[in-house]
């Protein structure tokens, strides 16, 4: 009898422990099982969201089909020890995600939203600030007040929830580091004193022509008027003293605006202006430190989006009258 006994008892635990095993191996299967979603899905992780919430999100959106699911994540998210180490963030998961491989996304933080914000060339430092404070994604104020021309014109990706002033500095660093990096290989004996004057004649250049193929022109054109003591005549900067913030008066410049003296007037001051004047790009920077060499003094729209260049004054003049015969036709 106790021999029936013991043997009864032993089946039970076999086959307790089998269902068992099965169990857990069903689970395991389903954890890392592809998903099969039609297509991404995007979930938003806020800051401070702890394993329970993560689950109720990731169940709302529809990447958990059910309550096992549901009990799933939370399971072998602490088991691996990834519970307390998921990352707040927006994050697309793609349809194909096993339960492990959404968790070991959040847990790394990869998969986020990206987003984009263009800077163009040419803005003023306070343009380029507006557009970063009107990109909701983005957190935070800027608390950081860069210089005119301190902010590198560019496309960044960026992520729901970075800070405004990080976003900010990064844009100064990578301007900063293109600068010191193209002044080390700038050419010998630019009438340039700092790599400051490089940024100031940069945005000068930047403002004059949108036309990649001739910066280096029109920046050899500035260099030789500074070689020769000759009053740069930049109608951008005049415009700049006056409109500060925008770099445009919203009007056609006068010639009152030409003969009021500012820091900013070419016209009425020989060298540099006081500054930069909008934000150039590493084009109008590469212009300037390597611009081309000739004997050009003079240019002037040409009617086709470009300008004509003169040596002279006489031929200058001629270029001139012929651009005021264009705009009058």
């Amino acid at each position: 009898m106790l021999r029936r006994l013991v043997a009864v008892f032993l089946v039970i635990l076999l086959v307790g422990a089998g269902s068992a095993a099965g169990l857990w191996q069903w689970a395991k299967s389903r954890y890392t099982s592809p998903g099969q979603r039609l297509d991404n899905t995007v979930v938003l992780i806020p800051k401070g969201a702890g394993i329970t919430v993560i689950v109720d999100i990731l169940s709302r959106a529809g990447v958990l089909r059910d309550q096992a699911e549901r009990t799933l994540i939370p399971l072998f998210a602490r088991l691996d020890g990834q519970a307390s180490s998921l990352r707040a963030g927006e994050y697309a998961i793609p349809p194909d995600y096993s339960l492990a491989d959404v968790v070991a996304m959040l847990a790394s933080g990869r998969n986020q939203v990206q987003y984009t914000l263009t800077i163009p060339e040419g803005l003023t430092v306070q343009e380029a600030l507006e557009k970063v404070r009107a990109l909701e994604v983005l957190e935070g104020d800027i608390t950081v007040t860069p210089n005119e021309g301190d902010l590198m014109p560019e496309t960044y990706q960026l992520l729901r929830g970075d800070n405004r002033t990080t976003v900010v500095r990064r844009m100064m660093t990578a301007q900063a580091t293109l600068l010191t990096d193209l002044w080390e290989r700038r050419v010998a004996g630019l009438p340039l004193k700092s790599p400051r004057e490089a940024l100031t004649l940069a945005s000068v250049v930047e403002k004059e022509t949108g036309v990649a193929a001739e910066r280096r022109r029109v920046a050899g054109v500035f260099i030789n008027r500074l070689r020769l003591g000759m009053p740069l005549q930049s109608d951008p900067t005049v415009i700049y003293g006056l409109a500060r913030n925008t770099g445009s008066l919203g009007r056609a410049l006068t010639r009152k605006d030409l003969e009021t003296d500012h820091a900013w007037n070419t016209y009425t001051r020989p060298g540099l202006p006081a500054g930069p004047i909008a934000l150039p790009g590493r084009l109008a920077l590469e212009a300037v430190l390597n611009p081309d060499v000739s004997k050009d003094l003079y240019f002037v729209a040409d009617g086709t989006g470009g300008h004509a260049f003169a040596e002279t004054l006489d031929e200058h003049n001629r270029n001139v009258a012929h651009w005021r015969k264009l705009q009058k036709n």
